[in-house]
């Protein structure tokens, strides 16, 4: 039988407990995933099902491994954050696709928590159990994490996989009804590995960008599709930085117009490698980072923006910037 977790490079810890929990027949009620976005802790979980659904000699396993592949197996329920937005709940990738403006993070909801007891309500029907995944399960407020408490106190016929960047993130209640499955950062040989293998060797050759992924391919991948949504002709204008106040008060207004608080965010953690790899300027990192925390506080967009160039502008010609 194919190995399921053949795809997942880097985390010889996760696999090896994951694997081995099935085959000494003590798979736990309930998991928690612990480790940075973008590393395999997502496909970890789809791995961990299809091992569990298909660990027994069955003719049926190429159907069952289709079904899990396309999302649509009766007994495995995949729960992200979501926006509520005109009535209806949105998961970032569908609010994207929309074109909706976003301010606030998307958030497990507690009528979610309650599809999930609802789901865990009746027998599997195909499966020898129900598997349950919540991806960011750091995003539940206290109502929707002790509603899944008492749901993880009888699982019944289920295994709940909770994903989460850290165990300091959610309750401690629900973090000790889990076993924790630590993921790490990749090193360079398996991110090229994994960089190449999703056809994106591109990435390799933007120092940037592997610096704000550090050690996460999912990060790597997500920063360079950022990086390509970006106007070249701003990208090329904002990277090379403002010479003159003139240029960086127009440098603010483009980055305003063409940017939302989203990209702008990530515009400034894309920056602060760029100039650090140019000019090792201990400053400019500084000014960058008040930009990010003003933006988070909702200041007007161009005025940060303003102020921040006029900053760097200020410290070149004092020779203390670029």
């Amino acid at each position: 039988m194919t190995d399921p977790f053949a795809q997942l490079l880097g985390q010889p810890q996760a696999v090896e407990l994951l694997t081995q929990a099935v085959k000494q027949n003590r798979v736990a009620p309930a998991y928690l995933f612990v480790g940075p976005d973008g590393i395999g802790r997502s496909l970890a979980a789809r791995c961990f099902m299809e091992l569990l659904f298909t660990n027994t000699p069955s003719a049926a396993i190429p159907i069952i491994r289709t079904k899990l592949q396309k999302d649509n197996h009766p007994d495995v329920l995949w729960v992200q954050p979501t926006y509520q937005h005109q009535g209806q709940r949105l998961t970032a990738t569908e609010a994207a696709e929309k074109g909706l403006k976003r301010k606030a993070p998307p958030v497990i909801r507690l009528e979610q928590i309650r599809e999930i007891t609802e789901f865990l309500g009746r027998p599997p029907l195909e499966a020898p159990r129900h598997v349950v995944v919540v991806e960011g399960a750091e995003t539940m407020a206290e109502a929707a994490a002790n509603a899944l408490l008492k749901t993880l106190e009888e699982p019944g016929q289920a295994t709940l996989i909770l994903i989460a960047p850290s165990s300091e993130s959610i309750l401690p209640t629900l973090v000790s009804r889990c076993q924790r499955i630590p993921f790490y950062r990749l090193d360079t040989a398996a991110m090229a590995e994994i960089l190449t293998r999703t056809g994106h060797q591109e990435i390799l050759q933007d120092p940037a960008i592997l610096s704000i992924a550090a050690g996460s391919p999912g990060e790597a991948i997500a920063s360079y599709q950022q990086l390509q949504a970006i106007p070249p002709q701003l990208l090329q204008a904002v990277t090379n930085a403002p010479k003159n106040y003139r240029q960086a008060l127009e440098l603010a207004r483009d980055i305003d117009k063409a940017l939302d608080t989203e990209a702008q965010l990530w515009l400034v953690d894309y920056l602060q490698q760029s100039y650090w790899q140019q000019w090792y300027q201990p400053d400019v990192i500084k000014q960058l980072e008040q930009a990010r925390k003003s933006l988070l506080c909702y200041a007007q967009p161009r005025l940060v923006w303003e102020c921040t160039f006029i900053q760097l502008c200020q410290g070149a010609s004092r020779g203390t910037g670029y």
